[in-house]
């Protein structure tokens, strides 16, 4: 009984290993004609615009990726930075506490040390100061968004230029064939599809990237605000 059992067990181990092997080529398989069924897309759309999109996609996708890294790493644990100044404010002092914002990274921390810069002078030049540079940091967050919009609207943009000149050589041909059949003009109306295919997916890619950005920046700015009114009233609290 157990001579079968085992028997039994190595046969469906190795008719799953057969299984998993054969899904294995076929995804292999699958994955290499995709690629090369884009490939054969793209030289059919023409290298002309096709390629002009496929660098707006570049940039695009380039500067997408290098804000989120940006803001990502301007990311601050407000909660833990306000606990912090106002630990070092009633321990050291307004120095203590610039030494905090001085060892943490991110736009919270650099408005909260221009506040603190400022402080000596009164709280309406410290909050002066945290309103003002908080304009900057705004404006830093937020540096080359506006290029990542102007690549959404510029994608499909060329899509649907590709396809009036598409469709304009499909009626060129027409008029030299002096035929209306759908073997003249085929090929134009097929170049005027893909590239507005092309445009409206590159489109929606950067569309995606550029609303998470937007969100982050938001998030950001909500706590670079919240975090503001925090230090004002901790630098109340400690000037009384």
């Amino acid at each position: 009984m157990k001579k079968v059992v085992n028997v039994l067990t190595i046969a469906g181990f190795m008719f799953l290993g057969a299984i998993q092997s054969t899904q294995a080529q076929e995804a292999a398989q699958a994955s290499k004609g995709f690629r090369q069924e884009l490939k054969q897309r793209f030289i059919e759309g023409g290298p002309g615009f096709m390629g002009i999109v496929l660098v707006a996609l570049i940039l695009g996708l380039a500067i997408a990726i290098e804000r989120i890294i940006y803001l990502n790493m301007a990311t601050t644990n407000t909660k833990k930075l306000v606990a912090d100044v106002d630990e070092a404010l009633s321990s050291g002092g307004v120095e203590a506490a610039k030494e905090v914002c001085r060892n943490t990274k991110g736009p919270v921390a650099s408005i909260f040390y221009q506040g603190l810069e400022r402080s000596e002078e009164g709280l309406d030049a410290a909050e002066k100061a945290v309103v003002g540079y908080g304009g900057v940091q705004m404006g830093l967050l937020e540096k080359n968004v506006s290029w990542l919009s102007l690549f959404i609207a510029l994608a499909p943009m060329l899509g649907f230029m590709g396809t009036v000149i598409g469709m304009i050589g499909a009626f060129d041909s027409i008029a030299v064939a002096n035929d209306i059949s759908p073997a003249v003009v085929a090929g134009g109306i097929k170049v005027a599809l893909l590239t507005t295919v092309f445009g409206l997916v590159v489109a929606i890619i950067l569309q995606i990237f550029y609303n998470y950005i937007i969100s982050k920046i938001d998030s950001i700015v909500n706590n670079m605000e919240d975090a503001s009114i925090s230090l004002i009233d901790l630098l109340a609290k400690y000037k009384k």
